[in-house]
Parts: C-alpha cells; sequence; structure tokens
C-alpha cells in the first residue's frame, strides 16, 4: 500500500510549487523572505529541528493565531508533529515562494533523503500570525515549470479539463475527478473504463476501490465509540481481545498506538499474503494468520512506522465492542447518516453494479512500463478491510467532507480535523484515491483511479499549485 501522511490539524492551503526560490541552484546560501511571515516560517522550521519540543511548543503558543488554536489546541498539535517528525527526522529547506494571500511555500529536503512540501497560511492582517501548515512528502522534487500568476476559478476549470483530456487521451489516467466550492461541484467528469474486458465507461457514480481512505472511516468509527465509553484509547489490545495471537502485543500495545501506528505490529502484506487464495480472505479474523503472530517490530511508543495489520486490529475491536461487523458498523453509523449510499466493502466473487476493475503494471516485483495493463483481481482480497479496500464514489465522499465539516457523526476530533483542512489517500496496485480540503481556499478535490499509484496523487498535486494561485473573490487574476 502506498504511505500517506494523513494531515492532521493542518490548515490544508495548498498551493504551487513553481517559480521556486531556490538557493542551491543560484549558487548562493538559502534565505527566507525578510518579511514578518518569511521570520514566523524560519522560526517554525528551527522550532521543529530542535530536539527540545519544549521550543515548538513555545513557538506554536506565541505564533499560532487565535482561529488556529480554537479549532486544534498546542498539545495536539504537538503530537500530530511528532509523529510527522519521526517520519521526516530534521528538515533542510531547499526552496521557497510567495503563494499570495497570506501564504508561504517551503520545500525541504528530510532527513531522510525525501521531500517535504509544507503550505504555510497566515492571517491576512497584521501581524499576520500562524493558521495552519499543511504537510506533504514525495519521493521527488516537484518540478517548476510553470508561473505564479493568479488565475481564476474558470481558468482553474478549464485548465484541469485540459490536464484530464491529455492524460486520458494517452492513457495515463482512468477514473474521476470532482472538485467542489463548499458543497457545490464547480467541476466533475469520468475518463476511461470501469472495465476494460467489456470496453464499460467509467461514470460519474461508478464506486472505486478506495484503498487506505478506510483508514480514516476506521478513525470515525473508534472515535465514536470511545465517546459512547465502549472503548478506552489508553486500553491494550488484551481488554477487548483477550485471545490475541501475540501475547505480548495483546498487553503493551494501546487502542491509541493503533490508531496512530506507533504500536510496533506490521503489515499483512508479504509471503504469507500472496500464497493465500484471496477468496479466503473475507473477514477481519481471516487477516490475523497474515501478521498477528510475528514479534512486535519495535516496542510500542518508540516510533511510528506504517500498520496495515494495526488497523485490522482496529477492526475487531470495533467488532467486539459494538456487536456488529466491522462493515455493518461502518454502514449503520457512518456511511448511512452520511448519506453515502455507493460505498461499502463489495466481495470480489458476488456481482455488483457500476463497479470499477483495477488494472496495473505492477507484479512480479516490478513495474512493466508499456506493456498492457493487467486486472488487478488476483492481488486484492475477496473483501478489504478496516485498513482499506473499501469501494466509494467521488460524491459519497464529497458528502463525508461536508457531514465532518458540518461536526456530524459524533467523531469531534475528525470534525476538527476536516474543518482544518486535510488531505487522505489510498493506493496499490490498480488502485489510487486522494480526497484533499483545502480550507484556506473553501474547496474540497476528490481524484479516484482505477490505475497505479500515484496516478490520482499526480492530479492532485497540480489541482493542489492551481488552487494556491486562485485568486481571490475580490480581486480579479492578472
Amino acid at each position: 500500500m502506498i504511505k500517506t501522511i494523513i494531515m492532521i490539524g493542518s490548515v490544508c492551503l495548498a498551493m504551487s510549487l513553481s517559480s521556486w526560490s531556490d538557493g542551491q541552484q543560484a549558487a548562493t546560501p538559502f534565505a527566507y523572505p525578510d518579511t514578518g511571515t518569511g521570520r514566523r516560517v524560519a522560526g517554525y522550521v528551527r522550532a521543529f529541528n530542535d530536539p527540545d519540543e519544549g521550543v515548538l511548543r513555545a513557538f506554536l503558543t506565541e505564533n499560532l493565531a487565535p482561529a488556529a488554536l480554537s479549532q486544534m489546541p498546542v498539545e495536539d498539535r504537538l503530537a500530530t508533529l511528532r509523529r510527522i517528525k519521526g517520519d521526516t527526522g530534521a528538515l533542510e529547506p531547499v526552496r521557497i515562494r510567495d503563494g499570495g494571500a497570506g501564504a508561504l511555500a517551503l520545500l525541504a529536503r528530510t532527513a531522510k533523503g525525501q521531500w517535504l512540501e509544507m503550505d504555510f497560511a497566515f492571517e491576512p492582517a497584521p501581524p499576520h500570525r500562524l493558521l495552519g501548515v499543511r504537510f506533504g512528502l514525495q519521493d521527488s522534487p516537484p518540478s517548476s515549470d510553470e508561473p505564479e500568476t493568479p488565475i481564476t476559478e474558470a481558468e482553474l476549470v478549464g485548465k484541469l479539463e485540459q490536464l484530464l483530456a491529455d492524460r486520458a487521451g494517452k492513457d495515463e489516467f482512468s477514473g474521476v475527478v470532482l472538485l467542489a466550492r463548499g458543497a457545490t461541484p464547480v467541476f466533475q467528469k469520468a475518463y476511461g473504463l470501469a472495465s476494460r474486458e467489456y470496453n464499460v465507461p467509467n461514470r460519474l457514480d461508478t464506486r472505486f476501490n478506495v484503498g487506505s481512505i478506510n483508514k480514516f472511516i476506521t478513525q470515525i468509527a473508534t472515535e465514536q465509540l470511545a465517546g459512547k465509553g465502549k472503548l478506552q484509547l489508553d486500553a491494550p489490545i488484551g481488554t477487548y481481545l483477550p485471545d490475541y495471537p501475540n501475547p505480548a502485543a495483546a498487553a503493551k500495545v494501546t487502542v491509541r498506538q493503533l490508531l496512530d501506528m506507533t504500536g510496533g505490529i506490521g503489515d499483512f502484506f508479504g509471503e504469507r499474503y500472496a500464497a493465500t487464495p484471496k477468496e479466503r480472505i473475507r473477514n477481519l479474523s481471516d487477516y490475523l494468520p497474515l501478521f498477528a503472530a510475528e514479534p512486535l517490530r519495535f516496542e510500542p511508543g518508540a516510533r511510528r512506522e506504517y500498520s496495515n495489520g494495526g488497523y485490522v486490529v482496529l477492526g475487531l475491536i470495533i467488532e467486539k465492542v459494538s456487536g456488529q461487523s466491522y462493515f455493518d458498523y461502518v454502514r449503520e453509523h457512518i456511511y448511512g447518516p452520511a448519506g453515502m449510499s455507493d460505498s461499502g466493502h463489495l466481495e470480489t466473487d458476488i456481482p455488483a453494479p457500476n463497479v470499477a476493475s483495477g488494472y496495473t503494471r505492477l507484479w512480479g516485483g516490478g513495474e512493466h512500463l508499456g506493456e498492457a495493463r493487467r486486472n488487478n483481481v488476483y492481488t486484492r482480497p475477496c473483501r478489504g478491510s478496516s485498513a482499506g479496500g473499501g469501494y466509494a464514489t467521488a460524491a459519497d465522499l464529497l458528502k463525508l467532507m461536508e457531514v465532518l465539516k458540518s461536526g456530524g457523526l459524533a467523531a469531534p476530533e475528525r470534525s476538527r480535523e476536516v474543518v482544518a483542512g486535510i488531505g487522505i489517500a489510498g493506493g496499490a496496485p490498480g488502485i489510487n484515491a486522494m480526497v484533499e480540503v483545502d480550507a484556506g481556499k473553501g474547496y474540497t478535490l476528490v481524484v479516484l483511479s482505477n490505475y497505479d499509484p500515484p496516478t490520482a496523487m499526480d492530479v492532485a498535486r497540480t489541482v493542489r499549485g492551481w488552487l494556491g494561485r486562485l485568486a481571490p473573490p475580490d480581486r480579479p487574476a492578472s
């Protein structure tokens, strides 16, 4: 599965990473802009890199705007930044640009050799305190081949139409893209084929496998049950699953550590998964033999490591405390109340209408560029899990974001994340999905594809850049 950073408690002001100020390319030392916002960005990075967390706490306390603090307090932000720093290590600033409308975008190299996009949003009026930061981790630096002149919404839609027509024409994109201002779509269109075997086109209401976006659904379910007092986030696994196959994990790994991926439980993908007939993987308990008896990969709480297995365990805990199957619980308590009538976990051997098959060039341990794509049916379990593999339409995912914005679903922490701005993604062979809420500009973007990653994420990254150039309604584009 594609590893993603879920943008927790950060303002999702997505902006173009083009026309950068690059000190290295200019053979001069990197320098922050000599402005109030530039100095705040410099202070943020210094505090992030400081081994003393108290320095970052003091910086956030002094520099965050009251509106940002009301959405998410300092200690909650510190917990999120602690996890992100575990993924990145110290940051080396490389490029910076003015995003306009009270925003700066920084590109930094991480201690692990990856690239981190950091989009900073500030109050539009003095003293320009910090509203939030959006993080995006990628393996290669973004291109810098487009000017940063402001554009209108109509121009953005036209550019998006042209981009998708070009990529679909080259068979580089198949899926659905929806861009909404608030709850109202300003662009939505389907491209490519849901079934290459039968020449069935994708439609706006086609259901796509959304991969790890289901982890966000699992987070909502966990928060709901914790709010009802049916589970405690700091209780160990064994409190709810006394027969869990790994006694050490049962005794030491907490529900919160499963959520945060700091528990040390590994993945279910691997040799055992590959050797298991996929029709045997239908219920959450069917996943346990693939990983549960393995030793913990590290001491719980020591670090963060992406964990599909941990989210399967979360799903089993949800089943135990709710008295329902995971699939029934999320249908009754999340999909139903949110109006997500086309979402759910489908079984591959039970015919279902209007579902996109996945097509991949990833097999045999490598990528087969230039070869015909293959149906991904042999890579997928018969039914997905609480870690991923459910299905949804673009319209349903927009409904989910809107319900959470309004405080629905009895998941206040998830609602705060969406109000502040969030990006969630999922991917596997023949599966790629991306949902982004840009809190600063008021847009939600949903990109669903039945091609390999990063098909959807590349489209989302491009749109994110255009949104950053979007002129305010009271200021025409030049």
